[in-house]
C-alpha cells in the first residue's frame, strides 16, 4: 500500500521522533478516501500481523519502512472490535502486544478543569504513572504537563529508551500529554522525552513520580499507592482530635542518612525498616513526641541534605521504597511518635532531568531571573502566580499528609518566599503590582496551602522556618495571618546561642540577650530550635560552642538545655546534641556513638530524657506555651550575678519554678519567691551526679517561709548549682 505524500511526511516525522500527533497516525484510522488502515511502529520487527476479534485469520501488514513501520488496509470486518499486533524479528522470535494507540482519551474533563483552575487536590492520582486496567487490559497510564512541547514520549526499559516508540497524545485544553502502555507493570524505569518549541531534545524525570532513583541515576520508577496496609488507626483517630497548641511537642530532628550507618557493610545508610527497629525506640525512649526528618523527598546530591528536591512526590530511594517509608511512619505512630517532614516549596535545583525549563520554557519557574532565580543558592523559584504550579505544590503537601500519614510539614526558607528582594540588591528584583517588596503571589499560595491542609487533615500542622519579623506567620488566615500552625523561633536561637557562647564572667554584660525573647515570646506560636543549621559550616557542635574546660562545657550545655525546656514554646533538637557530640555534623557519616563510653555524654543524654519527661508530664510546662498566662518573671534583672528566675503556669494554676545560674559560682541560700505556702521539691537539677554534675542541690523538701519575696507572698531557700538550672514543684 503506497503511502500518500502527507503520509510520507508523517512517516518521516515519526521515524525522526518529531511527530506531535502520533495518535492521529498510528493505530486504526479511516482515510479521507473512505478506506480504513492500521499502522504500528515496532523497531526491530521484520513482520507484523493484526489479530482482530471475530476475524478468523491474522492479517499480515506491509512494511512501510524497514525501521519497523507497518501499514495494513483493513477489510470491513476488521474495522471494529478489539485487536492485537503480533511481531516477528529476523531470527524468528515472535510476540504479541496490545496497541497503545487503540485507547481513547484517558484523563477526564473534570480532572483537567480542576488542574487548570489550580484546585485539584488529588492531582497526583491523575498525573504521573499509574497502574490501570482498561477494557480488561492491564498496563500503566502516563500523563505529564508540558504545554509548550512539540512532542512528548514515554521512554524506558520497556522500549529501549527510544523516543520514537511511544509518542503521547496532547490534550490541548490542558497542555497534558497522556498514553496508556499495556503490559508495563511495577518498578519499570522511565522518563519523558520532549522536543521543545525550539527543537531542543530534553529528557526529564517525572515530576509526579512516586518512586525514583537517586544520585547520578535519575530514572523514575512505576509504583503503586495502594499496596500498604496501615496499622495506625488509633493514632490517626487521636490525631484528628488533637489540640497541638496546648499539648507538649518536643521534636528530634534527624538526617536519616547520617543518624546511624552500618560500618560492617561499607558504611551504608540504614533502611527505613532498620530505622523503624532502631531510631524509633531511641527517640521514644528519650521522651520526644515527634521526629522531624530531613531529606525525605528525592534529591540527587547528598550534600544538599535534601533541600534541593527533584522528586517532590517520591520518598528517596536511598533508604527503601515508598512502602518501606510507610512502614517507618506506621511504626512511629504505633510507638506514639508524630512524624514531621522538611518540605521545600520555595525553590528547586537546575538539574537537567528536573523541573527546570521542563518543556523548554520556564514552566514551573519565573522566566525573569529577577523573580525566578535564587542567586545565593543557584536554584530556581516557583511561579506561584500560575494555577498549575500552585496546584502541583498544594497537592504535594496533601499527598504527604494523606498518603503517608505525615503529621506535619516544616516549610523551609519561608522568608525567601515572602520578599521579592530577598538577598537581592537594588535593581535585581521586580516590585509587586503596588510597588512593594512583598511577594503577593507567594503569600496567596501559603494562605491557600495552610487553609486547605488544615481543612483536609485536621490535627496536622504546617510549620514555618521564617527568620524575619513578618507579622502573623502563625495566625489564622481569617485573622489576617499566613495560617501556619507554628513558627521556628530564630530570634531566640540566635540570642540564646550568642549569650551562652560568652565566657561566664562576661555574661552579666549581655543579660538582655538571655531575657529579650520574652518580649515577643507570645507574638507567634513558636518552636524553640537548635537545628542542624547551627552545627555545620564551621559553627561548631553545641558542646564546642560552650566556653570553659571540659567540665564547664558539659555543665553549660546541661544548664542551657534545662533553660530551653522551661522556656515557653515547643522544642526541637538536632540529633547528636542530646549526647554532646564534639564534631560538627557531617552528612557523610554516622553520629559519634562511641562517645557513650564517657559518662558525661551518657549523663547529658539522661538529662534530655528527664527534661522531656518533665515537659510532657507537667502541664505547667506545655499547656500555655503560646499564651502570656503561662509565664511570669520572678527575677529578670539580676544581671550582675547572671541569674534569672521565672515560673511556668498551667491553665488550672499548677506551677513549675525555674532558676538558672549562668556562672560557675554556686549560689547558696538563694531566696525564690513562691505563690503558695507548703513544701516544695526539685523536679530537675541539671547538676545532678546522674547527669555528670557536681551534685549540688536540694534533697528532700523545701518549706516555704511566709515572708514576701520577688513579688510573692512566700519564699523558699535553695541551693543553685554552678552553671546549673533547677526546677521546683509543690511536694
Amino acid at each position: 500500500m503506497k503511502p500518500s505524500l502527507s503520509a510520507q511526511w508523517e512517516v518521516l516525522a515519526l521515524l525522526g521522533a518529531r511527530h506531535g500527533n502520533a495518535f492521529g497516525f498510528l493505530g486504526r484510522h479511516q482515510l479521507e478516501d473512505g478506506r480504513w488502515v492500521a499502522r504500528t511502529f515496532e523497531p526491530g520487527a521484520q513482520h507484523a500481523w493484526l489479530h482482530v476479534e471475530g476475524v478468523s485469520e491474522p492479517l499480515e501488514a506491509e512494511v512501510a519502512h524497514h525501521h519497523g513501520l507497518f501499514v495494513l488496509e483493513l477489510p470491513e470486518d476488521a474495522r471494529l472490535g478489539r485487536y492485537q499486533w503480533e511481531y516477528q524479528t529476523h531470527d524468528g522470535r515472535r510476540w504479541k502486544k496490545e496497541d497503545p494507540y487503540a485507547f481513547g482519551a484517558l484523563l477526564g474533563e473534570q480532572d483537567m478543569h480542576y488542574f487548570r483552575e489550580g484546585s485539584h487536590r488529588k492531582l497526583y492520582r491523575c498525573l504521573g504513572a499509574h497502574h490501570r486496567v482498561i477494557d480488561g487490559v492491564e498496563g500503566t497510564v502516563f500523563a505529564v504537563w508540558a504545554p509548550n512541547a512539540q512532542r512528548v514520549s514515554v521512554v524506558g526499559d520497556f522500549n529501549q529508551w527510544d523516543g520514537r516508540v511511544h509518542p503521547m497524545r496532547l490534550r490541548i485544553e490542558s497542555g497534558i500529554w497522556e498514553i496508556f502502555l499495556p503490559g508495563v507493570g511495577m518498578n519499570a524505569h522511565y522518563k519523558f522525552e520532549l522536543i521543545s518549541a525550539e527543537g531542543q531534545l530534553l529528557l526529564k524525570s517525572d515530576p509526579f513520580a512516586l518512586f525514583s532513583q537517586n544520585g547520578t541515576q535519575t530514572a523514575s520508577l512505576t509504583c503503586s499507592l495502594d499496596g500498604y496496609t496501615w496499622g495506625d488507626e488509633s493514632w490517626m483517630k487521636q490525631r484528628a482530635a488533637a489540640d497541638l497548641y496546648h499539648q507538649p511537642m518536643s521534636i528530634y530532628e534527624v538526617h536519616p542518612g547520617s543518624w546511624k550507618r552500618v560500618p560492617s557493610e561499607g558504611n551504608r545508610w540504614q533502611t527505613w525498616r532498620e530505622m523503624a527497629d532502631d531510631l524509633v525506640p531511641y527517640v521514644k525512649g528519650l521522651g520526644f513526641t515527634h521526629v522531624e526528618l530531613m531529606g525525605v523527598q528525592e534529591h540527587p546530591f547528598d550534600g544538599s541534605w535534601g533541600y534541593q528536591v527533584t522528586g517532590y512526590y517520591a520518598p528517596t530511594s536511598r533508604y527503601g521504597n515508598p512502602d518501606d517509608f510507610r512502614f517507618f511512619v506506621d511504626r512511629c505512630h504505633q510507638a506514639g511518635l508524630g512524624v514531621i517532614l522538611d518540605w521545600v516549596p520555595g525553590h528547586f535545583p537546575k538539574d537537567a532531568h528536573g523541573l527546570a525549563q521542563f518543556d523548554g520554557t520556564a514552566l514551573y519557574e519565573h522566566a525573569d531571573p529577577r523573580q525566578g532565580e535564587h542567586q545565593d543558592w543557584g536554584t530556581l523559584i516557583f511561579n506561584y502566580g500560575r494555577n498549575e504550579v500552585r496546584n502541583f505544590l498544594v497537592a504535594n503537601a496533601l499527598y504527604w499528609l494523606g498518603e503517608f500519614h505525615i503529621d506535619g510539614l516544616r516549610v523551609d526558607a519561608v522568608a525567601s518566599m515572602l520578599y521579592l528582594d530577598y538577598s537581592r540588591e537594588e535593581g535585581q528584583w521586580v516590585p509587586n503590582a503596588f510597588g512593594g517588596r512583598e511577594n503577593l503571589e507567594a503569600i496567596g499560595f501559603m494562605k491557600e496551602l495552610n487553609r486547605i491542609c488544615y481543612e483536609e487533615h485536621p490535627g496536622t500542622t504546617i510549620i514555618a522556618e521564617e527568620s524575619t519579623a513578618w507579622p502573623g506567620v502563625s495566625r489564622p488566615v481569617d485573622a489576617g495571618g499566613l495560617g501556619f500552625g507554628f513558627k521556628w523561633n530564630m530570634g531566640w536561637m540566635n540570642d540564646s546561642l550568642r549569650y551562652i557562647e560568652h565566657e561566664p564572667v562576661h555574661r552579666k554584660y549581655h543579660h538582655g540577650e538571655a531575657t529579650f525573647s520574652m518580649l515577643y515570646a507570645f507574638d507567634e506560636n513558636f518552636i524553640l530550635v537548635l537545628s542542624h543549621d547551627e552545627v555545620v559550616h564551621g559553627k561548631g557542635s553545641l558542646i564546642n560552642k560552650m566556653p570553659g574546660d571540659r567540665w564547664q562545657k558539659f555543665a553549660n550545655l546541661r544548664m542551657f538545655f534545662a533553660w530551653m525546656w522551661a522556656h515557653p514554646g515547643k522544642k526541637l533538637l538536632f540529633m547528636g546534641g542530646e549526647f554532646g557530640q564534639w564534631q560538627e555534623w557531617s552528612h557523610d557519616g554516622s553520629l559519634d556513638w562511641h562517645l557513650f563510653h564517657g559518662h558525661e555524654h551518657a549523663g547529658l543524654q539522661r538529662l534530655v530524657k528527664d527534661l522531656n519527661e518533665a515537659y510532657t508530664g507537667q502541664r505547667a510546662l506545655n499547656e500555655q506555651d503560646h499564651e502570656p498566662g503561662g509565664f511570669f518573671w520572678l527575677d529578670a534583672d539580676d544581671g550582675d550575678n547572671s541569674l534569672f528566675a521565672f515560673a511556668r503556669r498551667s491553665r488550672e494554676g499548677e506551677l513549675v519554678y525555674v532558676v538558672v545560674n549562668a556562672t560557675p559560682v554556686p549560689r547558696q541560700g538563694y531566696r525564690l519567691g513562691v505563690v503558695e505556702p507548703g513544701a516544695y521539691r526539685e523536679l530537675v537539677n541539671s547538676d545532678a551526679p546522674s547527669y555528670g554534675g557536681s551534685g549540688m542541690g536540694n534533697p528532700g523538701e523545701l518549706k516555704a517561709v511566709p515572708s514576701g519575696w520577688q513579688g510573692q507572698a512566700q519564699h523558699v531557700m535553695l541551693e543553685v548549682p554552678p552553671l546549673g538550672a533547677v526546677y521546683l514543684v509543690k511536694a
